[in-house]
């Protein structure tokens, strides 16, 4: 059997598009799955890749289901819910095991079984943007359009936390019939354990009318809004002013963080969960050990180190980041045998390393980035013994990787995926190196 201008898939990529081959070009074909023969539609032409929409399916995958949410297409938010999501999990597992191998040239020698959870109403923290479009009378509330600086039109998100999406068009109707709707371009959700913030984004002053509005939409639909004029530092509480502080639990190490809504926390509190349980396992702090936890945040895993009984410093390059730990420390009676410290870990060199004293192990959790500086630095009798190396890009990790294994003589042990966010294309793993 033959098709016009169709060609055989034969892998994903990075971002979840089929992967083919045609005319000596690399295409790249959004909404493709592997194996699947398929009709293209290209949107970019390049000398050696091609960017494509899917157009036909001649041959479906077995792997293929409906996509559940209805914007789903149109909406940049998720870009595989048309694969089956246990399919999901086996895609980002390999994506981790080829960057591992092609860029960094190393191999893991166990590989860790998957984590994942919930596939859908996950999503505790967002940044969703707003658009008042006159031509259409109305205003829109949303993630973006695939490819596209326009705000999707949305009715409903179906990896929100169910209130939050149930909320999209009232938040949509609330800010259309306020003065400053074209002065509020977006709103950052962040879900705590006992309570949820919405964060506006206000580039002018509301108006006695809009206070009112946003009180009482506050009130009834128990939520609570912050401003946020510039920065996200300037974000201050509106209302309620007696709103639950925001936090979510550990419980497996009896710990609760207390979180501002715009400090960096996990989308997915349940995998969070998992995953510091992992990193625990994997790490095995001991009483009397000296720990350093890289890009510790506000101590998501500092305090479980911690409560093992090690020695923990928590080095962050935010000193509001690095106060709030410390505040995380001492709320979980944790002050003892933690220490918290600023300093840019992008810039890390050998020297600097050496001058914190010696670590029997390491934890280091970056931004898409990675910690290229920071695994230079460990070398010699000052290098950790063992590290748990928690990334959000597997390109960077195995970059790392390729350094801390060829370069500085630790051994790859281990390495598996959290599917932490399930129908997009984000790859979070944990990988453990040990010093040979």
């Amino acid at each position: 059997m033959s098709f016009d201008n169709s060609v055989l898939v034969e892998s994903l990529d990075q971002e979840g598009r089929g992967v083919a081959h045609a005319d000596g070009k690399v295409i790249f074909i959004e909404g493709a799955l592997t194996g699947e023969t398929v009709g293209y539609s290209s949107y970019r032409k390049k000398p050696s890749f091609e960017l494509a929409q899917v157009t036909q399916i001649y041959k479906p995958s077995s792997m293929r289901v409906q996509p559940r949410c209805r914007h789903f297409g149109v909406c940049g938010g998720c870009s595989m819910q048309h694969l089956d999501a246990g399919a999901q999990v086996s895609v980002k597992q390999r994506i981790l095991e080829d960057s591992l191998w092609h860029i960094g040239k190393v191999r893991a020698e166990t590989i860790l079984p998957s984590i994942y959870g919930q596939a859908w109403g996950y999503r505790e923290r967002a940044r969703l943007s707003v658009k008042h479009v006159f031509k259409k009378g109305k205003t829109l509330v949303g993630f973006h359009e695939k490819r596209s600086s326009y705000v999707a039109d949305m009715q409903h998100c179906e990896i929100l936390a169910p209130k939050i999406a149930g909320l999209l068009p009232l938040l949509a109707e609330l800010i259309g019939g306020l003065s400053i709707r074209e002065r509020l371009p977006q709103i950052e959700v962040a879900v705590g354990e006992h309570g949820d913030a919405l964060v506006l984004r206000v580039m002018d002053t509301p108006s006695s009318a809009d206070e009112a509005a946003l009180r009482a939409f506050a009130d009834k639909n128990e939520v609570q809004f912050w401003l946020q004029s510039k920065g996200p530092d300037t974000a201050v509480p509106f209302h309620p002013l007696d709103a639950p502080q925001l936090s979510y639990s550990l419980p497996e190490f009896d710990i609760t963080m207390p979180f501002a809504p715009t400090e960096f926390t996990q989308v997915n509190s349940a995998i969070n969960r998992m995953m510091v349980s992992r990193a625990m396992r994997l790490m095995d702090p001991q009483p009397g050990e000296r720990i350093a936890d890289m890009f510790c945040g506000l101590g998501n895993f500092t305090l479980p180190i911690a409560r093992s009984g090690a020695q923990v410093l928590g080095i962050e390059g935010s000193a509001a980041l690095v106060a709030r730990a410390k505040q995380n420390a001492a709320f979980n009676g944790l002050s003892g045998n933690t220490e918290f410290t600023a300093m840019n870990l992008f810039e890390m060199t050998e020297a600097e390393f050496v001058g914190l004293g010696k670590f029997d192990k390491l934890l280091i959790d970056p931004p898409r980035d990675g910690a290229i500086e920071l695994v230079k630095s460990l070398v010699g009798e000052h290098a950790p013994q063992r590290i748990v190396y928690v990334s959000c890009n597997p390109a960077t990790l195995a970059r790392d990787a390729q350094v801390l294994v060829q370069v500085n003589g630790y051994t790859l042990k281990s390495a598996g995926v959290l599917n932490m966010f399930p129908h997009t294309s984000h790859v979070e793993s944990i990988a453990v190196f040990v010093k040979q």
